[in-house]
C-alpha cells in the first residue's frame, strides 16, 4: 500500500530574495531579479549580458571549514537553502535526519563550473596537474550537491542525485516523493540548485536563445509574449522537506501541501527542440498518478522559458490537457531561468502563493504570441486563486519532462 507524502518545510535562495515575505513582495509588485552582468563584457562574441544572480549571499560564519571545503557555490547555496527548510520544518537537529530513514534527492545541471575550469585550464591548456586542488573534483562532480548535503547534515539514508538540466529540481522532488510513497524513507530533503556563470549563458547564447535586451534588464525575459527575444539565465537554490503523512502527524508538523502525483518522461525525439506531445503526456501522467481530473486543477505554474519553440509547444500541451480556462503563469519573468534550480524554486513559490489564495502574473507578458494556444494567462497583476490543486511543470534539454501535482493546505 502506498503512503501519502506531504511538504512540511520549504525555503529558497532566489534572485528576488530569500525570506518568503521578500519574495512575495517582488512577485506581487513586479520586481525583477534580472541584472546586467558587466564582467561578461570581456567575453568575445557573447551576445547577452543579462543574468539573475542571488543577491548578497554569504556563507554563515558557523559553517565548519572541514564541511565546506569540498563545496563550490552551487553546494553552498544548496546547503543554506536546505538548512532553512529543515529549520522551517523543525527538523534541523532531529534524530530522524541521521537515522537512515531520511534521504536526499537533490541535484543541479552540473557541479561548480569554476572548478571544472581549473581542470580544463591546467590539463588541456597548461598540460600540467600543478594547480589542481584535492577539492576541485568534489566541487564539480555531478552529484556534488547531494553528496555535500549528506556530509554536512549527516544523512545516512539513500542519496538520489538528479542532474537533468532544467528538470533537476522537479525530478528531485518527484524521486523524493516516490522514495517515501513506497516506504523506502520517511523524510526526504528534495530539490536542487544552480550557480550562475558565463558558461550557463553561453549554452543558450550559441543556440541564439538568449535575450539581448542588455540595456533594459527589467523588461526581459517575456514568457509567451509576442515581443520576447529569448531567455535569461539565473541561479538559486530551493528545498522542500518531504515527509510521510503519519510521521508528520505524530510530531505535530505543519503541512504546507500534499504531493499528490508526479510524472516524468522523455520525448525521445530531439535533444533541444521542445515536443508538445511529450509535454502533454507528462502532464497526463502527473494527473493519473494523483488520481484527479484535469478539471480539478486550479492553477498551473508553467515552465515558460521565453523561447519561441518552447512557449508555443508548452501552451499547446497545456490547452490539450487542462483546457483554455485554467489560470496559468510563469515565474521566469521575475526570476530568469534558474536552470537546475527552477523546479525547486517554482514549486516552493507556487505552494506559498496558492496557500495565500493568489498567483503572480507572468512579468513582461503584455501581448500573447498569436501562435501560442489559448490559455487563461495571468497578466499585469496577481490573480485570486480559490482552488487548492496546483501543478508545476518543467522541461529540459534531452527531452526530459516533469509534472508535479500538489494539494495545497491552507491550515497552519
Amino acid at each position: 500500500m502506498s503512503r501519502r507524502v506531504v511538504v512540511t518545510g520549504m525555503a529558497g535562495l532566489s534572485p528576488i530574495g530569500q525570506p518568503w515575505k521578500d519574495v512575495r513582495d517582488a512577485l506581487r509588485n513586479g520586481r525583477s531579479g534580472i541584472r546586467r552582468i558587466d564582467e561578461w563584457d570581456e567575453i568575445d562574441d557573447l551576445k547577452t549580458r543579462l543574468g539573475a544572480p542571488v543577491p548578497d549571499f554569504e556563507i554563515p560564519a558557523d559553517y565548519p571549514r572541514k564541511k565546506i571545503r569540498s563545496m563550490g557555490r552551487v553546494s553552498l547555496l544548496s546547503t543554506r537553502a536546505t538548512e532553512l527548510a529543515l529549520e522551517d520544518a523543525e527538523l534541523r537537529d532531529a534524530p530522524i535526519i541521521t537515522s537512515g530513514r531520511t534521504g536526499i534527492a537533490f541535484g543541479s545541471s552540473s557541479g561548480s563550473p569554476t572548478a571544472i575550469g581549473v581542470y580544463a585550464r591546467q590539463l588541456f591548456v597548461g598540460k600540467t596537474t600543478n594547480g589542481i586542488g584535492p577539492n576541485d573534483f568534489l566541487q564539480f562532480m555531478s552529484h556534488t550537491t547531494a553528496a555535500n548535503l549528506a556530509n554536512f547534515f549527516g544523512v545516512t539514508g539513500r542519496i538520489v542525485p538528479t542532474s537533468s538540466a532544467c528538470t533537476s529540481g522537479s525530478q528531485g522532488i518527484g524521486y523524493g516523493y516516490e522514495a517515501i510513497r513506497f516506504g523506502r524513507q520517511d523524510v526526504m530533503l528534495a530539490s536542487s540548485a544552480e550557480k550562475l556563470t558565463a558558461m550557463d549563458a553561453a549554452v543558450f547564447d550559441v543556440l541564439f536563445a538568449t535575450s539581448t535586451r542588455n540595456d533594459e534588464p527589467a523588461a526581459t525575459p517575456r514568457p509567451f509574449d509576442s515581443q520576447r527575444d529569448g531567455t535569461v539565465v539565473g541561479e538559486g537554490a530551493g528545498c522542500l522537506i518531504l515527509e510521510e503523512l503519519e510521521h508528520a502527524k505524530q510530531r505535530g508538523a505543519r503541512v504546507y501541501a500534499e504531493l499528490l502525483g508526479f510524472g516524468t518522461n522523455c520525448d525521445g525525439r530531439h535533444l533541444t527542440n521542445p515536443d508538445a506531445a511529450g509535454m502533454e503526456q507528462v502532464m497526463r501522467l502527473g494527473l493519473e498518478d494523483a488520481g484527479i481530473d484535469a478539471s480539478e486543477v486550479g492553477y498551473v505554474n508553467a515552465h515558460g522559458t521565453s523561447t519561441e519553440t518552447g512557449d508555443i509547444a508548452e501552451s499547446q500541451a497545456m490547452t490539450a490537457v487542462y483546457g483554455a480556462h485554467t489560470p496559468t503563469s510563469s515565474l521566469k519573468g521575475h526570476l530568469g531561468h534558474t536552470l537546475g534550480a527552477c523546479g525547486a524554486l517554482e514549486a516552493w513559490m507556487t505552494i506559498a502563493m496558492v496557500r495565500e489564495r493568489w498567483a503572480a502574473p507572468t512579468l513582461n507578458l503584455f501581448e500573447v504570441d498569436a501562435r501560442c494556444a489559448p490559455l487563461d494567462y495571468i497578466r499585469e497583476k496577481p490573480r485570486e486563486i480559490d482552488g487548492d490543486i496546483v501543478v508545476s511543470n518543467n522541461f529540459a534539454f534531452g527531452g526530459v519532462n516533469t509534472s508535479l501535482v500538489f494539494r495545497v493546505s491552507r491550515d497552519g
